[in-house]
């Protein structure tokens, strides 16, 4: 049985900064680099007998893209993405917050 630790760590050399930050592409004279967020995670585990196994994930979460026009650089956001973790994060905060205001109130 090959050993999972090596066969994960050789398909992860492709995460990192190739993988958060995609290959530049030429559009009518302005360069885009895609940016995301990446993370990924595995495990595994076995008994005495040799029985074994293990998994893993990841997740990707598109930021945006770095535009070139000539000599200027700016960041455009992805306001898709951002929405989709903003809302929630904001109603999670919020919930949140008004649980302390109420406990701090008796």
């Amino acid at each position: 049985m090959p050993n999972i630790a090596l066969e994960l760590g050789k398909q992860s050399t492709h995460f990192g900064v190739s993988a958060a930050y995609g290959e530049q592409q030429d559009v009518d004279g302005v360069r885009i680099v895609p940016v995301a967020l990446v993370w990924a995670g595995y495990g595994g585990g076995s008994d005495e007998q040799g029985n074994g196994g293990g998994g893993g994930g990841g997740y990707t979460l598109p930021l945006g893209a770095y535009i070139r026009r000539g000599d200027d650089l700016r960041f455009d956001p992805n306001l898709v993405s951002l929405l989709a973790v903003g809302i929630p994060f904001v109603w999670v905060a919020g919930r949140a917050l008004s649980r302390v205001i109420r406990a701090l109130k008796k």
